[in-house]
Parts: C-alpha cells; sequence; structure tokens
C-alpha cells in the first residue's frame, strides 16, 4: 500500500502506521479511487500523512479534511490541475454535479 511504502523509513510507530494506513484506505474509498497504482493514490497517501503532521490522529478526521481539500468542481486537488478528467470512472462522485 502507498502510504506504507512512502512511511518505510519513518519514526512513526506502529499503532501511528495502521492509524494512517486506515486514514489513507478511507480517504481512497471517499473519491471513488480503486486503483492503488494510480500516481493520484500516491497523492492521497502523501496528503494523509502531511495532515498527520499536523497532530491530527483520528483516521476519520483526516479522511475528511483529505476529501475536503478535493475540488472536483475546479479540476483540481491539492493543486494539481487536471486531476479529475471525465475519461476516468474513478472521477465519479455521488452528489457531485458536473
Amino acid at each position: 500500500m502507498t502510504v506504507f511504502r512512502l512511511l518505510g523509513s519513518s519514526s512513526a510507530s506502529p499503532e501511528e502506521i495502521k492509524q494512517l494506513g486506515i486514514a489513507y484506505r478511507k480517504t481512497l474509498h471517499g473519491l471513488c479511487l480503486v486503483d492503488r497504482n494510480d500516481p493520484v493514490s500516491e497523492m492521497v497517501a502523501r496528503r494523509v500523512i502531511e495532515i498527520a503532521g499536523t497532530g491530527i490522529r483520528d483516521p476519520k478526521q483526516i479522511s475528511r479534511i483529505a476529501i475536503g481539500q478535493c475540488d472536483p468542481a475546479s479540476n483540481t486537488w491539492l493543486g494539481a490541475p487536471g486531476l479529475f478528467n471525465s475519461s476516468r470512472a474513478s472521477d465519479i462522485r455521488p452528489g457531485v454535479a458536473r
């Protein structure tokens, strides 16, 4: 899993790594991302780690913050223009008008 690979040499405790894995999976699910090899999944992992670096430890809260920073209406997320392109099935989010 991408988040574990990125944390490979970190000083995080096993419990912290477990919580980040949960937050990562919740965020991927909330964004309807299924391909863990997609570059977007790595961006999600990096963002989850960055949010946890602010001191937030609750996986649900980390996931809500990461998903909340996603803005398909402006076609950006985490400062990456063109991230949501209509040719990807993973872009479909319930309740989001195009």
